[in-house]
């Protein structure tokens, strides 16, 4: 843990590359490491960083249990599933 205190509470700034972290209350930060630019990850569809595509279906996720007790995204994710039915089935019927 370097010169971080056990059990008190940080805030964690980034400064480009740059992680710190400040003790809640104080001034002082100290550095704690690094965010390396995400790389392109050949082995993902679309080249995104596998990270992104964890997120991306967490943030789904999300969604989908949002709309669990907001109508107004479950009416939004119904339409969205009436488009993607629609098009697997133009796209299904151009490929035969």
């Amino acid at each position: 843990m370097g010169s971080l205190t056990p059990g008190a509470s940080y805030v964690y700034e980034r400064n480009g590359e740059e992680i710190y972290a400040r003790q809640v209350g104080k001034t002082d930060r100290a550095l704690v490491g690094y965010q390396y630019e995400n790389t392109v990850d050949p082995r993902t569809p679309d080249g995104r960083p596998l990270y992104e595509h964890i997120k991306e279906d967490q943030l789904w996720g999300n969604i989908r249990r949002a709309a669990e007790t907001n109508p107004t995204l479950q009416e939004a994710l119904e339409r969205v599933k009436v488009i993607y039915y629609l098009s697997n089935e133009h796209s299904s019927r151009h490929n035969r």
